[in-house]
């Protein structure tokens, strides 16, 4: 026992840091805990970084067919791309930052092979080319140029342009006409008015020679015929403008209405519908006038034609006999006026030559005359579209009356009410008894639908769900985190805290530093009172005291190996 005691201390060792001596301090099951906690709580803290940097993805391409769609992801697949498909296939989309590259490397391969080609195909001519392959070719370029301006509208999604372009010989006397067929396929929910298929019609017959708009047919994706040509077309055209004329007058007469009785019995108190008969028959009408017949004097001279005869008996006569310059004369013309009495028949003979002796005869003299007759032609022709019948019904909610309680109830209107709500819609419509106009009033309760109630749990409702999904995965990783931080971090982070509790070796140190207990081979020390000088054995336990103040760590491994029976 002496010997123990005449052990000298050892010198105190360089002091390491404190996290490491508390973390030295901890045992084995301590010590995994703090390190499987560390790594977990790294690991939540990379997978939060790498999906906060997640990429952004944008649409490539879309409204692709399943032909252009697999050759575009057999494509990315080679070209080492990630690439995503919106929900329900609609759309191939890629990384932001990598979308205008992928495109312009899949248009040098020709993908998609789904879009219009125009003009450019004339751009890739081939030596040896035949007369027919650049027909062919300007037909598909032109058929492609005109296809885009057709997708340019903003009803029409996609079309297609047919053209029949005959070959032209200067040999045949009646040359073939062009025609062309589109068929345009529309976005949900739209439609093409008279004016836009119209106006496609006239695109195409401008933009082929010699091609007339009655030769170019439409169609729309369900086989329906958009555009007529000829008669049928015309008459087609003049039935929907009918169709569309009837039902503005109806929208008009049920919005008088509506205005009318609105601030008399409130708003949705009423309801209004109208029907319209119009005339839309065509009249033409000639009629011819005759004047009466007018004097001869007023009336005008078209043609006359006079016939005279003459037969005449002559006992003796000397004229012009012989040869001679008189005998060749022609014989005078006739004087016989248009207008007037006949000359005496000596007269017309005098005129002809000399006559000699008694003449005997007769004469006859004929005369046709044709006056222009006065004619008024006039044609009328009417389309008027008029108005032939008015049928107006209405329906009018009941009134609302609050009694003396302040109870709300439901009350029909009076007679003098209703009568004067049906002037009102008579004067608004135009009411015409000769016309055979009707109008309606009846006074009926609405029926009020009853507001049903959601009784589908929070956790059910859609909103519910999908707020759930999209704060399922930061709130699952918080939830995590903190588990990990509470459960295995903290209690070693809390052991680290403070020196480990050692029941033997705690117990003397506490001996060593409080109790002073005796040691047989070191006198009991005296106290600082009593003495004016140290003693070594002082001085020891001074030094051993501090020593386990410093380094308890140390003092503890001391004193465990003093009661484990080992010896210095």
């Amino acid at each position: 026992m002496s010997a123990a005691a005449q052990v000298p201390a050892p010198a105190p060792a360089a002091a390491a840091p404190a996290w490491m001596q508390r973390f030295s301090s901890l045992d084995r099951a301590q010590r995994l805990r703090l390190g499987i906690g560390v790594v977990l709580l790294v690991a939540a803290a990379m997978a939060a970084v790498l999906l906060g940097r997640q990429q952004d993805y944008r649409v490539l391409f879309a409204n692709l067919s399943d032909k252009d769609g697999g050759a575009i992801v057999a494509q990315l697949t080679q070209m080492n791309v990630p690439y995503r498909y919106t929900e329900g296939g609609g759309a191939i989309m890629v990384p932001s930052d990598r979308v205008h590259d992928v495109r312009l490397r899949l248009a040098s391969q020709g993908l998609p092979k789904g879009t219009v080609t125009g003009f450019e195909v004339m751009e890739s001519g081939r030596f040896g080319v035949t007369q027919f392959q650049e027909r062919l070719n300007f037909q598909r370029g032109l058929e492609g140029e005109l296809t885009r301006s057709i997708q340019s509208l903003s009803s029409v999604q996609s079309a297609r342009v047919h053209l029949a372009l005959p070959q032209q010989n200067g040999f045949f006397r009646e040359q073939q006409k062009p025609s062309a067929s589109i068929l345009v396929s529309l976005y949900p929910g739209r439609t093409l008015d008279r004016a836009q298929i119209a106006g496609i019609v006239h695109l195409v017959a401008a933009s082929v020679p010699e091609l007339q708009p009655a030769a170019v047919s439409v169609l729309d994706d369900s086989g329906k015929l958009l555009s007529q040509s000829g008669e049928a077309g015309n008459g087609a055209a003049v039935d929907a403008q009918q169709l569309q004329y009837v039902q503005q007058i109806e929208q008009q007469y049920t919005r008088r209405i509506m205005e009318i009785l609105e601030p008399v019995v409130g708003r949705n108190n009423i309801k209004a519908q109208v029907t319209a008969e119009l005339d839309f028959s065509q009249t033409d009408s000639t009629q011819e006038q005759y004047r009466p017949n007018q004097t001869p004097d007023a009336a005008v001279v078209r043609s006359q034609q006079v016939l005279e005869s003459r037969e005449t008996a002559t006992s003796t006569s000397t004229g012009p006999v012989g040869v001679g310059a008189v005998a060749n004369q022609p014989p005078a013309p006739s004087a016989a006026p248009i207008n007037g009495a006949n000359p005496a028949p000596q007269a017309a003979g005098q005129a002809g030559g000399q006559q000699q002796g008694t003449d005997t005869g007769s004469s006859k003299r004929e005369s046709t005359t044709n006056y222009e007759v006065d004619k008024t032609v006039r044609v009328t022709r009417g389309n008027n579209w008029a108005i032939k019948r008015v049928n107006a019904a209405v329906v009018v909610n009941y009134q609302s009356v609050t009694d003396a309680k302040g109870k709300v109830e439901q009350k029909p209107l009076s007679p003098e009410q209703m009568e004067k709500m049906t002037a009102l819609v008579r004067e608004t419509v135009g009411y015409s008894r000769d016309r055979g106009d009707s109008v309606n009033l009846m006074n009926a309760p609405f029926q009020q639908e009853p507001v049903v109630a959601n009784d589908t749990p929070l956790w059910k409702q859609p909103e519910t769900q999908e707020l759930a999904r999209s704060l399922a995965w930061p709130v699952g990783m918080a939830l995590f985190a903190a588990l990990v931080l509470l459960g295995l971090v903290r209690p070693a982070l809390k052991a680290l805290g403070g020196p480990r509790a050692i029941p033997m070796a705690g117990a003397q140190l506490d001996a060593v530093e409080a109790d002073q207990p005796e040691r047989p081979a070191l006198p009991a020390p005296a106290k600082k009172e009593q003495q004016a000088v140290a003693t070594p054995e002082q001085l020891r336990l001074e030094e051993a005291r501090a020593l386990a103040r410093s380094n308890p760590v140390a003092v503890a491994n001391i004193v465990k190996n003093w009661v484990g029976g080992e010896t210095a």
